[in-house]
């Protein structure tokens, strides 16, 4: 009898994990103990408040979700986005206060992990720990691709840069396939995203289009020049890690 896999709500984050290196039976039986019953989240409403103390961590099982810094007059810079098997706020075990909040840009299905548990985790589990310490220094390294993105990448390249990314993203947990992908996300968000105004995005995405670069449409991206865009992106796909080398 072949032994099942990983439960649905865990299997992004084992398909992500895995494809950095091997994750045992056992280290899947350790992650799956330590997440909670999985629960809902609207879109709009967040999943992490800025400033909160959380006594947990957040898997990200099923949705978009965005980590985000406000400003007194309301405006609001996005500076990750979310996708399946992130866990969004796993740097809080050791941050104890957030110095930003989690959003859900769509409906959401999210897991926590109790840092008690986490906390027990790293103890009896080193190579599974390191695998999450990885995980948290790609964060790290997304955050700084957007920083470059954000100063010195025209809007253009801005764009393209995070379609390559969220494509890829998604494809290591099997959410995307064949350059097409859904991202049901607003103008407004992706304004957010990229620090311009919905104007400017849309603008930007109807140039992607009138180069045959992209298709986007119903919330629904086809790539249709992968070569092309990642040119435009200047996309170097190195930091988000996806080669199978062992920790």
């Amino acid at each position: 009898m072949t032994k099942p896999g990983p439960q649905p709500k865990i299997a992004t984050l084992i398909d992500k994990l895995s494809q950095r290196d091997h994750v045992s039976p056992e280290e899947i039986e350790a992650l799956r103990d330590v997440l909670g019953t999985p629960q809902e989240v609207r879109g709009g409403v967040d999943i992490v408040k800025e400033h909160a103390h959380p006594q947990q961590s957040t898997l990200l099982i099923s949705g978009f979700s965005a980590r985000y810094s406000s400003l007194s007059d309301g405006g609001r810079q996005i500076t990750e986005i979310n996708v399946p098997g992130d866990f969004i706020d796993l740097h809080s075990l050791l941050m104890k206060q957030m110095d930003h909040g989690v959003v859900a840009l769509t409906d959401c299905v999210v897991a926590p992990a109790p840092h008690v548990k986490l906390i027990a985790l790293t103890e009896r589990h080193p190579h599974l720990t390191r695998l999450l310490w990885l995980d948290t220094i790609i964060d790290a390294a997304i955050h700084r691709q957007w920083l470059v993105a954000m100063g010195r990448r025209s809007g253009l390249g801005h764009l393209a840069h995070l379609i390559c990314e969220l494509y890829l993203r998604l494809q290591a947990v099997g959410q995307s396939g064949r350059l097409r992908f859904d991202l049901p996300l607003t103008q407004a968000v992706l304004a957010d995203a990229l620090g311009l105004s919905t104007v400017h995005v849309s603008r930007l995405v109807t140039e992607l289009r009138g180069e045959g670069v992209i298709n986007w449409s119903g919330g629904q991206v086809e790539i249709l020049d992968w070569h092309r865009l990642a040119e435009i992106a200047e996309f170097d796909a190195t930091y988000l890690r996806l080669q199978n080398e062992p920790v």
